[in-house]
């Protein structure tokens, strides 16, 4: 029997994609696609918007058709409400949103020891891979070799630095300090008289043009020598296959906080 899933944010770029590749997988079923209140795209079908053959399912902002996993890529208010439908329903979730503030992050964990809930700055296997690699080069690394963090969007996208940039910091920090939080000092771009560059800090730098889909970098820098270590997306589908691969994987786990990490590495 396929997995029967549920994509919130049907109408944005991801969602659009998740459909897509989900409705070829035949271990997959879409049996659900929300999108918010007073989207143009509620009544459609999920399939025909997805630019796929028509799948029979209705955007809605909620169904009382049963569902195993929610796959969510939308706006950090849209995690929380599809985190109350996911409670109310009993199943996984699966989060692909970044930008969550404090208090939405303490309810995501919260919201775990209920239900199993996947969330990660980044579902791309390779981007994944990266950050474990960035972590054991920072822990090999002194800090006789600087490091810097770039990392290049879209137009559109809505917040700086990308999580996908948090998460390459914290795994520096962690491979350098043990822990994330440890005191390494890290500064979000430069301007004007900086002064030398302290030892041990992390520079982090964002760009936005064009339709880039994604793009990182982590260069360690001593002198006489330079490692740079990246990844950049061609395509959506690097994503919402992860975001599949990790609703495939999620699936009937008991309630805790994962992340990709877990998908690939456990």
């Amino acid at each position: 029997m396929p997995l029967n899933i549920a994509i919130a944010g049907a109408g944005g770029r991801m969602g659009r994609r998740l459909i897509a590749l989900a409705s070829a997988d035949s271990a997959l079923a879409c049996v659900a696609a929300f999108e918010r209140s007073g989207s143009d795209v509620l009544g459609q079908d999920a399939g025909t918007l997805a630019g796929v053959a028509p799948l029979a399912v209705e955007v809605c902002e909620h169904t009382e058709r049963p569902f195993d996993v929610l796959v969510e890529f939308s706006l950090p208010a849209g995690t929380m409400q599809w985190l109350e439908v996911c409670l109310s329903l009993g199943c996984a979730m699966v989060i692909g949103t970044t930008g969550h503030d404090d208090e939405q992050s303490q309810r995501i964990k919260q919201a775990s020891e209920s239900i199993a809930v996947l969330k990660a700055p980044n579902m791309s296997v390779g981007v994944n891979v990266m950050l474990r690699a960035v972590r054991m080069l920072a822990e090999t690394l002194d800090e006789s070799f600087d490091v810097e963090i770039t990392e290049t969007h879209h137009r559109f996208k809505v917040d700086a630095p990308s999580g996908t940039a948090l998460a390459l910091r914290d795994e520096v920090v962690r491979g350098r300090a043990g822990e994330v939080g440890a005191g390494v000092p890290v500064v979000y771009g430069r301007h004007g008289k900086t002064g030398q560059r302290p030892s041990g800090q992390v520079g982090m730098h964002s760009l936005r043009m064009g339709d880039v889909v994604g793009r990182h970098a982590v260069a360690f820098g001593a002198l006489g020598e330079t490692i740079t270590i990246g990844h950049e997306a061609q395509s959506r589908d690097t994503f919402a296959s992860g975001a599949l691969r990790a609703a495939k994987w999620i699936s009937g786990k008991p309630p805790g906080m994962y992340g990709m990490e877990d998908v690939l590495f456990s």
